[in-house]
């Protein structure tokens, strides 16, 4: 919602909004643009002079702001339709959907456009280092979207990304996730198959030959060309890795050879990541030599293992994980790395995460770290000291953030590296363990 904000204000809209519990780098990127924040969802926060309110899927019947608007009788949309009918008509649309990866992968697809001189717009749920905002209107016929498969809005139940109708889709990879609005796997793979509908003959799909699920969708019907990438299987788009920790690798496009890239990323989810993005690239015409090239430049997304302070050998990254997968591939990743110990420090805070649906993985999918901290709130409904129960190293549940910060802050030692992962704002936890690293 803060990129279609940014967008709206890039068309010469006047913008406001209000939201709960907004942090950098999003709450930064508004402010500089100009956008007045509101905090929390008010009846008074919609002006009398709004012309048009757009409604994210946050929000839900019986909120104070959504029945007031209700009652007013004034227009209102979703953030979704809004971009559909504002935004998107006219662009070639490059989609990006999966349960992981979506915004490095949509950031990739972005800065290989940027970098071959196509001055693609793009809307990311993240911001990307490559570029100032998340959002851009761009002046070229491209527009990158980062392809949610959560819900659009109260009052429209589908998923985001049916909204969109790309000439291009990735489908990164498919997993169980949002147990608050999916009873199960299937439901899920029905909503892509909704996506893969939407997909022009003209068009392309790019798919991760890897992903049983994904071929499970396909198979539901397919009218598009599709384009598969993988590491450990053929496919069209393939890559040898150089290094065991992804930072160097070679890609093949049907078998041969394009060219070694070696750039600042690591984790083999981050080369299927590259490859899903070389081959989206492709199929609106970037040559794929161009698009290896752009690759060492990539500075990835904030937020996605992103560093934030060295210090006596220590190394503390703020991630974005909310999912097991999304764990074990950044731990595994970042264990192929020369380097001391691991250290995770976890806050559970997706819906799914919250409700229980991963609490058996999370112990398995921390297994990479070498000492585990892990943020127990009290309304969290599971066992949380579970997920440590044979872990062979240190680790603590802590009930608040700072018990959790002073827990860490006596296990670490020089040399560790110290990964922060939440998809919320964890309490600045990442950036006040970074100061003190700092300070002391």
């Amino acid at each position: 919602m803060g990129g279609v904000a940014a967008l709206a204000r890039e068309r010469g809209d006047a913008v406001e909004g209000s939201d709960q519990n907004v942090y950098p780098p999003m709450s930064t990127q508004l402010e500089a643009l100009g956008i007045a924040l509101r905090q929390g969802y008010l009846p008074e926060h919609i002006g009398a002079d709004v012309d048009q309110v757009v409604v994210g899927n946050a929000l839900s019947r019986g909120n104070p702001a959504v029945e007031a608007l209700l009652d007013s009788g004034r227009p209102y949309t979703s953030g979704a339709q809004w971009l559909a009918e504002q935004v998107l008509p006219g662009r070639r649309v490059l989609a990006v959907a999966g349960t992981h990866g979506k915004t490095t992968t949509s950031s990739l697809l972005a800065w290989i456009l940027e970098h071959a001189g196509r001055s693609p717009g793009f809307l990311i749920g993240g911001v990307p280092q490559n570029f100032p905002v998340s959002a851009r209107l761009g002046a070229g016929d491209c527009f990158v979207v980062e392809a949610d498969e959560y819900d659009t809005a109260f009052f429209d139940k589908r998923s985001k990304f049916v909204h969109y109708r790309p000439e291009v889709a990735i489908l990164n990879n498919l997993e169980y996730d949002h147990a608050d609005i999916f009873p199960d796997l299937a439901a899920i793979q029905r909503q892509f198959h909704h996506l893969v509908r939407t997909v022009p003959r003209k068009g392309r799909l790019v798919v991760n030959a890897e992903d049983a699920a994904l071929e499970a969708v396909l198979a539901m019907g397919a009218w598009t060309p599709v384009e598969r990438f993988a590491i450990d299987r053929e496919a069209d788009w393939t890559a040898r890795l150089a290094e065991p920790s992804g930072a160097r690798f070679e890609v093949l496009h049907k078998g041969r050879p394009l060219g070694e890239v070696t750039w600042p990323l690591f984790g083999r989810h981050n080369v299927m990541n590259a490859l899903a993005a070389v081959a989206a690239a492709a199929a609106v015409g970037v040559d794929p030599m161009a698009a290896l090239a752009a690759l060492p430049g990539f500075g990835s997304a904030r937020r996605r293992l992103e560093k934030l302070a060295e210090r006596d050998g220590i190394v503390v990254y703020d991630d974005f994980a909310h999912h097991p997968t999304a764990i074990t591939t950044t731990l595994e990743g970042l264990r192929a790395t020369p380097g001391g110990r691991v250290l995770a420090v976890l806050e559970p805070r997706s819906n799914s995460m919250r409700l229980g649906a991963h609490s058996a993985a999370l112990g398995p999918a921390l297994r990479s770290a070498d000492a585990v901290f892990l943020l127990r709130r009290p309304e969290l409904p599971w066992d949380a000291e579970a997920v440590l129960e044979g872990h062979a190293g240190p680790g603590a549940v802590a009930a608040s953030v700072d018990a959790l910060l002073e827990a860490v802050q006596a296990e670490v030692r020089r040399g560790d590296r110290v990964v922060f992962m939440s998809n919320g704002g964890f309490e600045a936890a990442p950036q006040r363990f970074a100061r003190w690293l700092q300070e002391r």
